[in-house]
């Protein structure tokens, strides 16, 4: 038998909805997001590197904004610190201690791209210019002996990175997930 759960929260979710809309119409709270204000929040990347944006970045590059953004938490060369380690673990996944890095573990550069741009550096996200961002992502990525040394990434030679675990990951069914 279905678990009523579902059912109690679309029930719950229509009563929010509702709620709302007699409170805009009321009240005169509220108004419909103008485009713009919707394209401000519509910043995600989609893992076939759709939704970059224009720039481009160089390890080189990146190797300088990560010392400068990066490293006092994630240590000079990704190696970890107060924040996570970013390099190295690969061949680890299927270990008794995998070390999931972006180099290890994550399946698309895309993904690297789209963290960095909404959460990086902590005390400043969304502070990095598209142009830093594609050059930190190159710099990580050289790191992780994904990218050469001479690599310079855009919206097209990001999303055309292959990652190392790129089919690594299970995605039907999921083994956590039972009485689908």
């Amino acid at each position: 038998m279905a678990r009523p759960e579902w059912r109690i929260a679309l029930v719950v979710g229509v009563i929010v909805v509702a709620g709302v809309a007699r409170a805009e119409e009321r009240y005169g709270i509220g108004r419909a997001a103008t485009p713009a204000e919707i394209a401000g929040w519509n910043i995600d990347i989609g893992r076939d590197g759709s939704n970059l944006p224009a720039g481009s970045g160089s390890v080189t590059r990146g190797r300088v904004v990560f010392s400068e953004q990066c490293a006092s938490c994630h240590g000079a060369d990704g190696q970890g610190g107060l924040g996570d380690r970013l390099v190295g673990g690969q061949g680890t996944l299927a270990t008794a201690k995998p070390v999931r890095t972006v180099g290890s573990y994550w399946p698309y550069a895309s993904t690297l791209f789209d963290y960095i741009r909404r959460a990086m550096p902590q005390n400043a996200p969304q502070s990095l210019s598209n142009e830093d961002v594609y050059a930190v992502s190159a710099f990580i990525l050289n790191l992780n002996g994904v990218v050469p040394p001479d690599a310079v990434l855009d919206a097209k030679t990001l999303a055309a990175v292959t990652m190392p675990n790129r089919d690594g990951f299970v995605t039907d069914p999921r083994p956590d997930v039972h009485n689908r």
